[in-house]
């Protein structure tokens, strides 16, 4: 084969990155082009993603590529997070910008129960009840009446409202479909039974495609403007997790935990997992790019600290990330244990002043110093991995064996040690850029140069060199680990 260029965009909800994927048939290698911040909007108490300015970090992006690659662009792809979306007109004109999965609140949740109880949008979705979730989103939209949503004419996931105002292509690829609750696993398509029951318009949904399809190119106008060729245009795992899990090295029994803002904590296989124990320890059942389901748990991630650090910088105390992580390493152990999954440190603001109040509720002194406080929280999301690997195990019916751990979490590699040690299980982490190269290597795919997930995996093994970290478990991790049990049972 030649070589192949491929231009990955990896959306997060706090950053993202333009990067270049070179691929000799045996070897992938990454290299960063652009970066940028992806800053939510703030209007009449809704946030917002800011759509064109996102279009225009993606335009910099192939200006960035073409200048790299002198031209040679083979094809591009777009992961984001999942769940938010954007909904156009009858002229294909983005209404408004798309609203942020942070501003959800439970009402929305409590009252679709009453038309569809909890347990069977689980059966018929495998998706845990979460507010934030694009169902709960647009039923929010119908109880107010919302005019953007009487106006639209098409609803379109952030990946794919993307690629549409570069492309024009107007479809949604099924590994981001799946975390809207609303793709029915039975029938392998938008649950219109269930989405007109909640009153949801059923024509804004449009046709799902697979990962490793092409679907289009890139518009003639926009194609001009940059001074590239109309550079085929891919569905690959849209939802950035569905790309991470793709470019994971595992082999054997292994979980995977894609680690970033949030952490995707889960397994693969090829039926989702629905029986009464995965609904009640709310497991979702999100889809992989070979087409399969991803059992997995969200846990918080590093927003906790994302957050905490933002706190520190607006009262004068810039520390860098490896200053905390210095500061971590010399605070006491165990101190202080929460679970980082309750439900204040979901949202933004005050999130030390919400660790000290967990603290206090369960009876435990709180942390003071930013090291106690980072110590807490690493420590504490190590021991919730313990809980969501036991689970898993549960569900598999055998034992895990192996964790690998993708995307930016991995650079911790203090949390990356805590993990191992309290999992006492051997922990692989690679490639940190595991969502651009998952993306990349399902463009691969749509151009024939991949055959399949088998294959995607040899390549990531003879491109990346993970960094493995052996269990040093001890008593006090077992004591920990029945701490937050004790203090998840006292919700």
């Amino acid at each position: 084969m030649k070589h192949r260029n491929l231009l990955a965009f990896d959306l997060g909800a706090s950053n993202g990155r333009a990067m270049l994927a070179r691929f000799d048939g045996a070897r992938m290698t990454l290299t960063e082009l652009h970066r940028f911040d992806n800053t939510m909007l703030e209007s009449g108490g809704t946030h917002h993603w800011d759509a064109d300015y996102l279009t225009r970090q993606l335009k910099l992006g192939f200006s960035a590529c073409q200048a790299e690659t002198k031209g040679q662009i083979d094809c591009f792809g777009i992961d984001t997070w999942g769940v938010d979306f954007g909904l156009l007109d009858e002229a294909g004109k983005l209404i408004e910008n798309p609203r942020c999965y942070r501003d959800a609140t439970d009402e929305e949740m409590l009252a679709s129960w009453q038309i569809a109880s909890k347990a069977e949008i689980f059966q018929r979705t495998g998706i845990a009840a979460m507010n934030f979730n694009t169902i709960y989103q647009l039923v929010r939209r119908v109880r107010a009446g919302d005019p953007a949503l009487k106006a639209a004419k098409t609803l379109l996931l952030m990946p794919d409202l993307l690629g549409y105002l570069l492309t024009g292509e107007q479809k949604s690829e099924y590994t981001n479909v799946t975390t809207t609750n609303l793709y029915s696993a039975s029938a392998q398509n938008w649950d219109f039974e269930l989405i007109e029951k909640l009153g949801i318009p059923a024509g804004i949904f449009t046709q799902i495609d697979r990962a490793g399809t092409l679907r289009g190119a890139l518009l003639p106008q926009v194609a001009a403007e940059l001074g590239v060729s109309r550079v085929p245009f891919a569905a690959v795992g849209t939802h950035d997790t569905a790309s991470a899990v793709a470019a994971i090295p595992g082999e054997g029994s292994f979980a995977f935990c894609s680690s970033g803002t949030w952490s995707l904590f889960g397994i693969e296989t090829e039926e989702p997992l629905l029986g009464d124990a995965i609904f009640q320890a709310n497991f979702s059942n999100e889809g992989t790019v070979q087409g399969g389901f991803r059992p997995l748990k969200n846990i918080m991630g590093q927003w906790i600290m994302q957050e905490c650090r933002r706190e520190w910088v607006r009262q004068g105390n810039c520390y860098t990330w490896k200053e905390i992580d210095t500061l971590t390493a010399a605070a006491k152990p165990f101190a202080a244990i929460i679970d980082p999954d309750d439900a204040p440190f979901f949202s933004a603001g005050d999130m030390c002043g919400k660790i000290a109040r967990y603290c206090e509720r369960t009876g435990q002194t709180p942390p003071k110093t930013p090291g106690e406080i980072a110590r807490c929280v690493y420590e504490s999301l190590a021991l919730k991995y313990r809980w969501a690997l036991e689970w898993l195990e549960k569900m598999k019916g055998a034992r895990i064996d192996t964790l690998n751990i993708t995307g930016g979490g991995i650079g911790n590699t203090l949390l990356c040690q805590m993990t191992a040690d309290a999992l006492d299980r051997r922990v692989v982490a690679g490639p940190a850029e595991g969502s651009a190269m998952g993306n990349a290597l399902l463009q691969a795919m749509a151009l024939g140069e991949i055959r399949d997930i088998m294959e995607a995996r040899d390549v990531v093994r003879r491109s990346v060199e993970p960094v493995v970290y052996e269990p040093k478990h001890t008593q006090a991790w077992e004591d920990a680990y029945g701490r937050l049990l004790r203090y998840m049972e006292m919700k």
